[in-house]
């Protein structure tokens, strides 16, 4: 069963433009920097990538972004079992390759893709900056969507508003 913010989600799509995805990379770009991560990527929680950076030539993204979708929706409702809204980080821990989920707003994961190279404690500090950065783009965006929806019905209003007088008064 779909919750209702998750539909108020699904509804408020938003539109990136070519300056946000400009800005989202170079936070990736300073987080993979920073961590030692191999590859970063941000996926909306239907399991889409939105972008990716780093080493990417040998990574299915797709797959990953389905899986990783899949697995944060699981976590999720681990999470309520606990009497969590949810968790807002999750590690996967492999012989030579790990995998780290951070929330970014409720909209999208930052999935870093990671080695021995470097330390999980690495990864989730600069992944926690980085999500909270990338959570005020996010929250822009969606006051951005929210002003133009608003002005849009203003608009509309303001439109059948005048037809309406033009109607009453007899006006072209």
């Amino acid at each position: 069963m779909t919750s209702r913010s998750d539909k108020d989600l699904r509804k408020a799509a938003l539109v990136f433009y070519e300056e946000d995805i400009e800005a989202i990379e170079a936070i990736l770009d300073a987080f993979l920097k920073k961590s030692g991560a191999r590859c970063g990527l941000l996926i909306d929680q239907d399991g889409h990538t939105i972008t990716a950076r780093g080493q990417t030539e040998n990574v299915d993204l797709d797959t990953i972004a389905a899986l990783v979708a899949g697995s944060f929706a699981a976590t999720r409702q681990l999470a309520h079992q606990f009497g969590e809204r949810e968790f807002t980080a999750l590690f996967h821990q492999g012989k030579g390759g790990n995998i780290q989920l951070s929330l970014v707003g409720e909209r999208a994961l930052l999935t870093s893709l990671f080695d021995d190279n470097t330390t999980v404690g690495m990864v989730r500090l600069y992944a926690s900056e980085a999500a909270k950065r990338l959570t005020a783009i996010f929250n822009r965006k969606a006051e951005e969507a929210a002003a133009a929806k608003t002005e849009g019905a203003s608009v509309e209003f303001d439109s059948e508003s005048q037809g309406a007088l033009d109607d009453i008064l007899g006006g072209d």
